[in-house]
Parts: C-alpha cells; sequence; structure tokens
C-alpha cells in the first residue's frame, strides 16, 4: 500500500518504522519544530527524526484545513492515511482522500478515553486493562467506527511511561494486521457505542500536588499515572519535591503523618504509601532513604 504517515511523538515512532518496512511509506506529516527546554532550542518531533533517518519527505504545515495542506496530501496518492498522535483535526477534505480512509491508532480501548491522555488517564483511575484501538476516523473525536483492538494487562506498578512505551510498540503491531485486514476484506468495521464512551482531558500541572486525604492506592495512581511528566509532588520537610516512584504499604493513622523514616512511610486517608524515590527543587532524583539522611525527618511529622 501506499502510505501517508500523520505523527507527531515519540508513541507514534513504532508504528512509523513498522510501516516503512512493510509498505510504501511516501511521505510523513508532524507538528512544527517547537522551541524546548530552558533556553528554548527549536527541536523537531520524534517523528520527524525517524522519518528523516529513514528517508522519507516530511511535511509540517501549520494547519490541515488549508487548501495547501490538502493538495500535499492528494499529490501523494495515499491509499491509506494512517494517524497515530498526531495533534491536529483533520477535516472531511483529507479524510475523503484514500480509498481505504484514514485509519488512526488510539491508545485505549474504545469508546472508552476518547480523547487526550488516555494512557496517564487509564492509570490514574487505577484500571487494570487497556489496549489499543484501530479505528476507521471520522469528524468527530475518536468516535469513528473501529477496526481492531488488542489488549493488554497493566502492572500493580507500572508507570504511564512504561506503558506508554508498551502501547506505542502494541500500536506498531495492530496496524500492520489492521492493513492486512483491510486490504484483503477481512475486518467489518464495528460501529462505537456511544452510551459507553468517556472522555479524557490533557495533563497539566494543576494535577500534581498530592491530597494525602485519599487513599493509599489513589496517590499510587497519581504518582505512577503522572510519571514521567508532570510528575505527582509534595511537601517533605519544608522542600518542594517530585515523587517518582512508591508503593502501597501496610500502617494507617492521621492523613500526611510520617509513620516510618527509614523507609519513609506516610499515612494517608486510607492506608499508608511508602515513598521509594524521589527529587528535591533542583536536585536530582534519590532514593527516600538518601533524602531522609539528608533532611530532619522524624516520625509524626506531617507532609503535604
Amino acid at each position: 500500500m501506499n502510505v501517508v504517515y500523520m505523527g507527531t511523538p515519540d508513541f507514534a515512532v513504532p508504528a512509523l518504522k513498522a510501516l516503512a518496512a512493510n509498505h510504501n511509506v511516501t511521505a510523513v506529516f508532524t507538528q512544527p519544530d517547537k522551541p524546548q527546554g530552558r533556553k528554548q532550542i527549536l527541536t523537531p518531533p520524534e517523528v520527524k527524526v525517524c522519518a528523516q533517518s529513514l528517508g522519507i519527505p516530511v511535511f509540517q504545515p501549520k494547519s490541515m484545513k488549508t487548501d495547501e495542506s490538502l493538495e500535499l496530501v492528494r499529490t501523494q496518492k495515499p491509499d491509506v492515511i494512517v494517524v497515530a498522535a498526531y495533534g491536529q483535526i483533520l477535516p472531511k477534505s483529507v479524510l475523503d482522500v484514500p480509498r481505504y480512509g484514514c485509519i488512526n491508532i488510539h491508545g485505549s480501548l474504545l469508546p472508552k478515553y476518547r480523547g487526550a491522555a488516555p494512557i496517564q488517564h487509564a492509570v490514574l483511575n487505577g484500571d487494570s486493562i487497556t489496549g489499543i484501538t484501530t479505528m476507521l476516523m471520522d469528524v468527530g473525536l475518536d468516535t469513528g467506527d473501529i477496526l481492531l483492538t488488542r489488549e493488554t494487562p497493566i502492572g500493580e506498578n507500572e508507570t504511564s511511561e512504561e506503558l506508554f512505551d508498551r502501547l506505542s510498540k502494541l500500536g506498531g503491531e495492530l496496524i500492520l494486521e489492521t492493513l492486512s485486514a483491510v486490504e484483503n476484506g477481512t475486518v467489518t468495521p464495528k460501529k462505537q457505542d456511544d452510551s459507553l464512551a468517556t472522555h479524557t482531558s490533557k495533563i497539566d500541572k494543576s494535577l500534581c500536588p498530592i491530597d494525602f486525604s485519599r487513599s493509599a492506592s489513589e496517590i499510587h495512581n497519581k504518582i505512577r499515572g503522572l510519571y514521567s511528566w508532570p510528575m505527582a509532588t509534595a511537601e517533605i520537610s519544608g522542600k518542594r519535591v517530585k515523587i517518582h516512584k512508591s508503593c502501597i504499604t501496610h500502617g494507617s493513622g492521621e492523613a500526611g503523618r510520617i509513620l516510618s523514616v527509614r523507609p519513609l512511610v506516610i499515612a494517608c486517608g486510607k492506608g499508608a504509601i511508602e515513598i521509594l524515590e524521589l527529587q528535591p527543587e533542583g536536585k536530582k532524583k534519590m532514593t527516600a532513604e538518601a533524602f531522609a539522611a539528608g533532611h530532619s525527618l522524624a516520625v509524626g511529622d506531617y507532609v503535604k
């Protein structure tokens, strides 16, 4: 098949590599380069870097809703357009170009978690199962007909970053299976049950502060779900810290009270949580034991 690929972050890289090895990827569309870091260095998206290493032409229109963008797509004569975390809404004029339509690789089991950040929200909500869906795109937000799905369990201590990496590879496998089924006419698109749909919002720093009046499982899910960005945060010994790693443990007491210093165990609204790794503001990540050695912590102190 002649494939036009649209994607931007590292989640979309494994699928691009899989497609390039098995189909004729004529062009890649990705978001424009953006300034990053404290020095605001103009940085290309991961998909652009990958496409250039594969020798595939790259286009970076600011909007897909222009005549120029439509013409760029048409000139590629795609049999199919594959989309993964592109970051732009495709107008109907673009959706109608390829004969097999536009197929999206989505990081959830639709119709659950339509919209942004489905992977992080699955971890934040403590789900035990998630997966990848390939779907025919329409003008709605993740509302198109489902083609194929692949389930995978979520580990008790698995972070969003770890799950992100696993699902990105799963997406690369599933899109090849999907294109083969579409080309051979062996897949029947299935309409989504809108009554079962849930929607997710973008992740931002307003979610970071930990509320220790919540249960230990909710707090553990927050720490896992916000890793490695934007990170769950707390104030310990007067220092604002990012919490990198935790586990649920035994213990009870008033929410936020330190029950043990080594290991660092904190009482929650229900149960207790052990902090394993953290990062004080302006410093490198360290173990909770190393943090305790350098700070005045005592049983009975409170974390907030």
